[in-house]
C-alpha cells in the first residue's frame, strides 16, 4: 500500500515511543524543525507495557515548556493508533502538515539568524 503524505515529514524510527525523550523534541526544534510529533500504539496496547503512556506524558512536558517560553505548544503533538492504520497515519501526517503551516516558521530559526 503506497501511502501519500507530505514530503516535509521525516520519520525517526524507534522500538517504543516511552523512548523518545523531552531533549528529543526540544532538540529538533532547536535544530531547525517547525514541528515534531510521535506516532505510537494504541494506550493499552504498547508492547512494552507503558511505554505510549510515558510518551504521551513527556509530549506534554515539551507542549507545556514551548507555551511558557511563547513557541507554542501545538507545535508538538502525540498520536496513537494501530500497525493497521496506514491510512489514519498518513491522515495525521497531512493534519500535521496543515497546522504547522498555519502557524508559521519556527520562531528559533529567526532568532538563530539573526544572532549569526
Amino acid at each position: 500500500m503506497r501511502l501519500a503524505y507530505p514530503t516535509s515529514i521525516k520519520i525517526i524510527r524507534v522500538p517504543c515511543t516511552g523512548k523518545v525523550d523531552v531533549l528529543y523534541f526540544l532538540r529538533a526544534l532547536e535544530k531547525g524543525a517547525d514541528g515534531a510529533y510521535a506516532v505510537g500504539c494504541m494506550e493499552g496496547d504498547c508492547h512494552f507495557n507503558s511505554g505510549n503512556l510515558r510518551a504521551r506524558k513527556r509530549v506534554e512536558q515539551v507542549q507545556k515548556i514551548l507555551d511558557t517560553i511563547g513557541i507554542g505548544g501545538e507545535r508538538v503533538q502525540m498520536y496513537n493508533l494501530s500497525s493497521s492504520e496506514g491510512p489514519l497515519f498518513a491522515q495525521y501526517a497531512v493534519e500535521m502538515d496543515e497546522r504547522i503551516r498555519k502557524l508559521g516558521p519556527n520562531p528559533i530559526k529567526k532568532h538563530k539568524k539573526k544572532a549569526a
